[in-house]
């Protein structure tokens, strides 16, 4: 009974969070989104390509608002969308999207491709997804479409005022170096030497962003690798995070911070802004209970241990409540997970968003 007062009660402050932060940016001027990235925020890009990386058949989406699979990575609204609730702004369309036309593109757009990486070798299996440099490039032809639409002064400033997200990073360990024992990676680097040199690629990807334009970028670290349902399923004994994958994580997120204060330097400005994913997601999978889940190791969708293994199919075993559930799938949060994720890209400490949160960022904007 308590978990349930409690999580109603958690709901209901971040729905508050949320409203009062929808307020701060006037809906008849909101700005344009931009999302690049993998599979946690991608708007169903890889739907129109084929590869097998896709979200796009039941029961993804039971929890959407048309109760469909949209090709998000989740039960229902994901980071994105919960990013586009908070700025008062509708969510945005995938790029390649054909609803993509006229007075929708200046809402933004999401170039996001499940299963890349950093790296163009990364996610290699899934064949045909929009690597990070072709994201940029459709980022580019965006500005071209809507400077036929408003002209290249108006376009120039809606970029400069965009609020931009990337995620990036995970894939270039889960879907490359740990992808198979001895993979081609992991025999020509060093765990250490891997995340140096995905680091310095990684700085070119946000200096090309920053040349495109974008001024206020926030950038996510990598989650808890070792401890989403599919490493369980695949390398725990007991239910314990993967030593191995955590380990990686803990090098590149600190690597990620000090490039980014570094590039932020080297600019004169705080464009980019680390958002520490791997906090926010270890908060509830130290202490699930706390935050109103049953479970942070079981996945709701999925089969064998903690419903780690394969993909969520409409045959894989499905949970009836997934407001309980930390993981919807093998590797991506539930709707209410990305809730509290987005609650701390909002409004959350030094501890989660250096060296500002989005709440302040908005403030600040606001006022020039």
């Amino acid at each position: 009974m308590s978990t349930i007062n409690s999580s109603s009660i958690f709901s209901s402050v971040i729905l508050s969070v949320l409203v009062t932060l929808a307020s701060i940016v006037p809906h008849t001027d909101a700005r344009a989104f931009f999302v690049f990235g993998d599979s946690l925020v991608d708007n169903g890009n890889n739907n129109y390509l084929a590869t097998t990386a896709r979200a796009d058949s039941p029961p993804y989406g039971i929890d959407y608002p048309t109760h469909r699979a949209t090709g998000r990575f989740s039960n229902g609204l994901n980071i994105p969308d919960l990013i586009s609730e908070a700025i008062g702004s509708e969510p945005t369309l995938p790029y390649l999207s054909p609803a993509l036309t006229g007075e929708r593109l200046l809402i933004g757009a999401n170039f996001a491709s499940a299963g890349i990486g950093i790296l163009n070798d990364t996610g290699i299996q899934f064949i045909n997804i929009i690597r990070i440099y072709k994201q940029l490039e459709y980022f580019q032809q965006y500005q071209q479409r809507v400077g036929a639409l408003i002209g290249p002064e108006q376009t120039q400033r809606l970029v400069t005022d965009s609020l931009v997200l990337i995620t990036l990073g995970g894939n270039d360990f889960v879907n490359n170096y740990y992808l198979v024992p001895f993979s081609a990676r992991s025999r020509q680097f060093a765990l250490p030497d891997y995340v140096v040199y995905l680091i310095s690629e990684y700085r070119k990807v946000l200096s090309r962003l920053y040349e495109l334009g974008a001024r206020r970028v926030l950038v996510t670290g990598t989650g808890p690798m070792g401890c989403v349902p599919a490493e369980l399923a695949m390398r725990s004994r007991n239910g314990e995070c993967s030593v191995e994958l955590q380990r990686a994580a803990g090098l590149f997120n600190p690597q990620l911070v000090q490039m980014i204060n570094s590039l932020n330097s080297q600019i004169g400005s705080n464009i980019f802004v680390a958002a520490n994913a791997y906090e926010m997601n270890m908060d509830f999978v130290r202490n699930p209970q706390q935050f109103g889940f049953v479970t942070s190791k079981i996945a709701c969708c999925g089969q064998g241990p903690y419903n780690g293994l394969g993909l969520c199919t409409v045959l894989s075993n499905l949970c009836p409540n997934r407001d309980i559930y930390a993981f919807w799938d093998p590797f991506h949060p539930s709707e209410r997970a990305n809730r509290i994720i987005v609650q701390q890209i909002l409004t959350g400490s030094n501890k989660y968003m250096n060296p500002l949160n989005l709440s302040t960022i908005l403030a600040l904007d606001s006022r020039t």
